[in-house]
């Protein structure tokens, strides 16, 4: 799920993504990739809530639209059901899932 703050610069967007639990089931760790990381699976690791999700904040530029990708446990991809659109991966099979904000 994404959840967006425009902050009072008007020039920055903060962004939290965050994976259900149900998703991750019994994962050990997330990270959310995408173009905004260079699709750096170290960047932006996720925290696990109480709840047992996964989720990150991360404050990326107004203006621009970002694809990515959850990465758990450094071996599966999952998409976010509340992107904004989804294109296909350079690799053809499977879709990045994308953030607008604009």
């Amino acid at each position: 799920m994404l959840k967006r703050k425009f902050l009072a610069d008007k020039a920055t967007c903060s962004v939290t993504f965050s994976i259900d639990a149900g998703v991750t089931k019994e994962a050990k760790a997330a990270a959310v990739v995408g173009s905004f990381n260079n699709w750096d699976a170290n960047a932006n690791p996720m925290r696990r809530r109480k709840d047992g999700s996964f989720a990150t904040t991360i404050r990326l530029p107004c203006g621009e639209s970002h694809q990515f990708r959850y990465l758990i446990d450094d071996s599966y991809w999952e998409n976010d059901d509340a992107a904004d659109n989804y294109v296909p991966t350079p690799f053809g099979d499977s879709h990045n899932c994308v953030v607008d904000l604009h």
